[in-house]
């Protein structure tokens, strides 16, 4: 196909300006593809559900008849262990899920004051 001499650097052009936009796009513009959109939406959400699951958690916890008694329990067993401590106490488990969240027992352990050691 023979293109125009005249046509020659306007098509180099749009070429260019194509290329440039993409670049500026995606650098400063906030373009994103579909999987990083979908893996910082999965992200958010999941911020979002232990934000809101971590009060019930505390809740279950301070509603406990030997809640004293469990807190200085907590407060006594490394950081690393502390969100297994509210799982297996089962604060963590939400109503209609049959198994605890690890997730929203670490911030329990957070939300309950617990010192980071």
């Amino acid at each position: 196909m023979k293109i125009p001499a005249e046509l020659k650097p306007a098509a180099w052009g749009a070429v260019g300006g194509a290329i440039a936009l993409a670049i500026i796009g995606f650098t400063w513009g906030g373009w994103v593809t579909h999987s990083t959109a979908e893996r910082e939406a999965r992200a958010r959400s999941s911020t979002a559900l232990v934000a809101a699951l971590s009060p019930i958690c505390v809740a279950k916890f301070q509603q406990q008849a030997n809640a004293t008694e469990q807190l200085v329990e907590l407060k006594k067993i490394s950081s690393w262990q502390q969100g297994d401590f509210i799982a297996k106490g089962g604060w963590a488990t939400m109503p209609g899920s049959p198994s605890p969240d690890s997730d929203v027992a670490k911030a329990c352990a957070a939300a309950l004051g617990v010192p980071k050691t």
